[in-house]
C-alpha cells in the first residue's frame, strides 16, 4: 500500500513538473528602481510586475541580464522570451517586437552633479553629455542636439549602463546625463547628483515578446490589467515610487 502511494505520488509529481513552464525575461538591471540587483538578487519594480503575473497565471521566472541594446536581438533570436526593462513603447520598435500594454508613463530628465547647476541652462554651454546605448534619452539626444548640428558628436558619450554614466558624472568626465526620470530620481537618493530639468516625452513602458507569439502577450496584458484592477499595481507603484 505504500509503495503504491509512493508510486502515486511520484507519477503526480512527474506530471506537474512537466506542466510547470519557466519564461526567461531580459532586463538591464541598472535601472534603478525599475530593475537592479540589491544582496546579489535581481529586485525592481519590473522584476515584482513580472513575477506577480507568473504567480498569477503559474509560471516561473528566470532573469538574465542583458545590456539594453541587446535586449531586443536576444528576443528575436529567442534567448529570451520577455523583456521587462523600462523600455518605452516606440514606433521603431513596433516594428520588430509586439508591446504589452503600458504599464507606467515617463519623462526624460537631465541630470548633473549636485550643486552644480539650476536649470536647462546646461543645454546651451556645449556640454558633455552622458547617455545609454539604444534608449529613448539616447535618440533624444541624438535627434534634438546632434543631428542638428547644435552639439558636436564627441560631446555624446554611449554607455552600456547608466552605473558607468553615473559615475563618469560624479568624476568630472561628463557634465550631464539624459535619461529617464523615475531612474534620474533614484539616482539622487544614491549619488551626488540632481535633476535640473523635465523634457517632457510623455512615454509608455510595456514588456516585449516575440511578434506572433499571442498567447504568451494576451496573457502578460491580462495580467496587466489584474494587476491594476486589483490594486497590486498600485501597492507596487508606492513601494518603488516613493
Amino acid at each position: 500500500m505504500k509503495k503504491a502511494f509512493l508510486i502515486s505520488m511520484i507519477l503526480i509529481s512527474f506530471v506537474f513538473s512537466a506542466f510547470s513552464v519557466t519564461y526567461v525575461v531580459g532586463t538591464e538591471a541598472s535601472f534603478p528602481p525599475f530593475e537592479y540587483v540589491e544582496g546579489g538578487e535581481f529586485v525592481g519594480f519590473d522584476i515584482d510586475l513580472i513575477k506577480e503575473i507568473g504567480k498569477m497565471y503559474g509560471f516561473d521566472v528566470e532573469i538574465r541580464d542583458i545590456s539594453f541594446d541587446s535586449l531586443i536581438p536576444s528576443l528575436m533570436t529567442g534567448n529570451i522570451d520577455i523583456i521587462a526593462a523600462g523600455m518605452t513603447i516606440t514606433e521603431e520598435r513596433e516594428k520588430v517586437v509586439d508591446f504589452t500594454i503600458p504599464y507606467y508613463s515617463a519623462d526624460q530628465s537631465i541630470m548633473v552633479r549636485k550643486g552644480e547647476g539650476t536649470n536647462l541652462s546646461i543645454l546651451f554651454t556645449e556640454p558633455k553629455i552622458g547617455v545609454q546605448t539604444g534608449t529613448t534619452g539616447d535618440l533624444w539626444v541624438t535627434e534634438n542636439l546632434i543631428d542638428t548640428g547644435y552639439l558636436p558628436k564627441a560631446n555624446l558619450t554611449r554607455y552600456d549602463t547608466f552605473n558607468f554614466a553615473v559615475r563618469d558624472l560624479v568624476n568630472k568626465n561628463i557634465d550631464a546625463i539624459v535619461l529617464d526620470n523615475p531612474v534620474a530620481e533614484r539616482f539622487t537618493k544614491t549619488d551626488p547628483v540632481e535633476i535640473v530639468g523635465i523634457i517632457k516625452t510623455n512615454e509608455n513602458y510595456g514588456m516585449a515578446v516575440a511578434p506572433g507569439n499571442e498567447d504568451l502577450l494576451n496573457m502578460l496584458n491580462e495580467g496587466i490589467t489584474k494587476l491594476q484592477e486589483s490594486g497590486k499595481m498600485d501597492e507596487l507603484i508606492g513601494k518603488y515610487f516613493k
